[in-house]
């Protein structure tokens, strides 16, 4: 039994003239919005907590980003009780097959979203278990001990300089064309200690500031929307977006 406290943004930033990314907070979507709850695990037996960015022309990354997103919502939902985490590894690759075609088919009948799609990064607490997902270059972070570890590998080129800073070509994601799509999921139910706290974003965090600024954040107990100011006060090039969940001791 565990408590969690939620707070999850969503902001346009300083240059974009629209929001591609969404978030989902447990049931709740969100676009250009805030949002902070709590509750007891033992009051649930699931939640999702998760990160779309979208991409594409004439607005369409918005499409891609909340379809996926409000689909995950009902996928997740329609989940029948008891399912191994071998099960739910087949149930979720079964799904980002069918959601990658499903928003690549929406170019088949409108080309100005041929190139539409987005990433996903997400947390998933289903029957006890805790799973995390990617999909492109969103982020997963955890706060334990006031150290900052990045949980994801990001599906992206590295830069020229061989740095870890994002090179914003991604070589995986849900459309955008791709046909084989695949996601990273894991259980890590056993790693998850009191006290812990996580952080999933999108990559207009943390290329507008340093992990180790992240980090210090973090430690100081700021909010997913706290998080987000400071990106944008770094210049906010692109949308950024941020949940951050405690657990608490």
């Amino acid at each position: 039994m565990s408590r969690i406290v939620l707070t999850a943004a969503s902001r346009i930033g300083c240059v974009r003239s629209n929001n591609e990314d969404m978030v989902l907070a447990f049931d709740k979507l969100l676009r250009s919005d805030a949002y902070k709850t709590e509750f007891m695990t033992e009051n649930t037996d699931r939640f999702i907590v998760a990160i779309a960015d979208g991409m594409g022309g004439h607005n369409a990354g918005e499409v891609a980003s909340e379809e996926v997103l409000s689909n995950l919502k009902f996928f997740i939902n329609d989940l029948p009780h008891g399912l191994t985490p071998g099960e739910m590894n087949e149930m979720m690759a079964e799904w980002i097959d069918t959601i990658n075609k499903k928003v690549n088919s929406h170019g088949l009948m409108d080309p100005s979203k041929l190139e539409m799609g987005t990433t996903l990064v997400g947390v998933l607490y289903f029957c006890g278990h805790y799973y995390w997902m990617n999909c492109g270059d969103s982020r997963l972070y955890r706060l334990r001990d006031g150290q900052l570890t990045q949980l994801t590998t990001d599906h992206s080129l590295l830069r020229n300089d061989g740095s870890q800073r994002h090179s914003n070509v991604i070589t995986n994601c849900i459309g955008a064309g791709i046909l084989n799509s695949y996601i990273d999921f894991y259980e890590f139910t056993n790693d998850v200690l009191p006290g812990d706290a996580y952080l999933l974003c999108s990559d207009g965090l943390n290329d507008m500031i340093t992990d180790s600024e992240i980090e210090e954040l973090m430690v100081a107990n700021k909010s997913a929307n706290q998080l987000c100011e400071a990106a944008i006060e770094a210049g906010g090039f692109d949308n950024v977006s941020t949940c951050v969940f405690h657990i608490d001791k």
